[in-house]
């Protein structure tokens, strides 16, 4: 952007030194960058030369895990009954009907209805790397490259991170729908992602699969690819009591303890679900200020467990969110089930602040993924925001100083109205600006997987 661009909010959510607070009739001055230039409260009635947002201004939600290709498993997947292991077959068929061409349009189309949902920023968990067979495209980061492609197109952020995956399970050769994911060995993974570039609106990050996924001998190859890049790495983290079983056989150790004694623990790691810890695997991740991603929807969709989240925040781990397997896009329920389902397991209430979740969801959630300086509305600070309306069957009534309760409680992906990138404004009035018709778009890309 070139030209300074005025917002004015009915309502903003903005840092106060005592905590969050919602304040109103404030002024947003985005300048060159697309960086907020000044914010200023109780501004009066809104300037003719400014845009008005009417409605709860809040900082861009980053989606901080994500398979963008699994959205077309939704509905799919909900028949019958199962387990992760037989969702995690049908995954494979969808994966390996995906090219470059048709990944572009499928994920333009995902991160379209993230920017319609109020996210400004993804974490793509990115394995899907090869053709079918293992074949190497022309072009090795082809399918990466049109993650970060399509991220363009819909006008968000995207931190890629790349994943290194080798191997089927502790010992076992790649089956034949993971060809696709495997580079052969860690050294080739680091060569081949060293070649990916970084753009205005992409990062590169790193991420090991799992445990199972990478042998050990080779995690740290993957940390130290990431520690000299100062690079977020995220990993897949006991999602499953079968991985931690297995790893225990194979190494006589939990996972945890095995990424620690590798170098892959750190402030810049996140580990993702960690849905089933020891004691001493909770103690290792706060020791080591590992950043801790829940994915709720997806950790309920597929019957994983409810996550020591309460605990490991209270041990001082950085609780982040993300939709995963986008079961559903919409990051103010995965905002509220870390706390519901909490009081599920508890049956207490209030272990989380509303500003709380809200931070998980926004300032933390942009840190996991590279992007500190998003995710507040504060000068200096990119200009990524959404708004959320304060006027509908779900939201009218309380009063707009209960803003941040509103949102996490009360709203949901369907009552975003506007979500500003960079100053730039990407959905009006609830329509994207730049995929107009982001059902079609999402209809036409799957049809074409099936």
């Amino acid at each position: 952007m070139s030209a300074v661009v005025t917002y004015w909010a009915e309502h903003a959510w903005l840092p106060h030194a005592n905590g969050p607070v919602v304040e109103q009739d404030v002024l947003i001055a985005v300048g060159p960058g697309g960086r907020i230039a000044r914010v200023t409260p109780d501004s009066g009635p809104c300037p003719p030369d400014a845009v008005r947002l009417a409605g709860l201004l809040l900082p861009g939600h980053a989606n901080a895990h994500s398979h963008a290709f699994h959205r077309a498993l939704r509905g799919n997947v909900q028949v019958g009954s199962g387990t992760f292991w037989t969702w995690r077959d049908t995954m494979y068929r969808f994966a390996g009907a995906l090219d470059p061409d048709s990944y572009l349009d499928l994920a333009t189309a995902v991160y379209a209805e993230m920017a319609l949902a109020g996210i400004t920023a993804v974490g793509e968990f990115h394995y899907l790397h090869h053709a079918p067979g293992g074949v190497r495209y022309d072009n090795p980061n082809a399918m990466g490259e049109a993650l970060v492609e399509a991220a363009q197109r819909a006008g968000i952020r995207i931190t890629l991170l790349d994943t290194c995956y080798l191997s089927s399970g502790f010992g076992a050769e790649p089956t034949r729908p993971q060809l696709r994911f495997t580079d052969g060995d860690a050294d080739a993974w680091a060569e081949r992602i060293s070649d990916l570039k970084p753009a205005e609106h992409a990062r590169i990050g790193a991420a090991v699969h799992s445990v199972r996924a990478v042998p050990a001998e080779q995690l740290g190859t993957v940390a130290h690819w990431a520690v000299m890049r100062k690079a977020p790495l995220h990993v897949h983290l006991s999602e499953q009591t079968a991985e931690n079983d297995a790893c225990l056989a194979a190494h006589g150790v939990t996972p945890t303890r095995l990424l620690g004694d590798h170098g892959v623990l750190g402030p810049r790691t996140s580990v993702v679900h960690a849905t089933h810890l020891t004691d001493e695997d909770v103690h290792l991740l706060s020791d080591t200020s590992t950043i801790v991603c829940m994915c709720p929807t997806t950790e309920r969709d597929l019957a994983d467990g409810i996550g020591p989240a309460r605990r490991l925040a209270s041990a001082g781990c950085p609780i982040t969110l993300g939709s995963d397997s986008h079961a559903v896009i919409d990051p103010f329920e995965e905002a509220r089930a870390l706390e519901l389902d909490e009081r599920l397991r508890t049956r207490t209430r209030g272990h989380w602040t509303a500003n709380a979740l809200l931070r998980a969801s926004t300032e933390d959630g942009h840190a996991s993924l590279g992007w500190s300086e998003a995710g507040r509305i504060e000068a200096g600070a990119l200009a990524d925001f959404c708004v959320v309306a304060l006027d509908t069957v779900r939201t009218a009534g309380p009063r707009p100083a209960l803003g941040a309760e509103i949102a996490v409680y009360a709203a949901s992906a369907a009552d975003v109205r506007h979500v500003v990138v960079g100053g730039r404004h990407i959905v009006k009035d609830g329509t994207h600006q730049l995929v107009p018709d982001v059902p079609q778009a999402l209809a036409a890309a799957i049809a074409a997987l099936q």
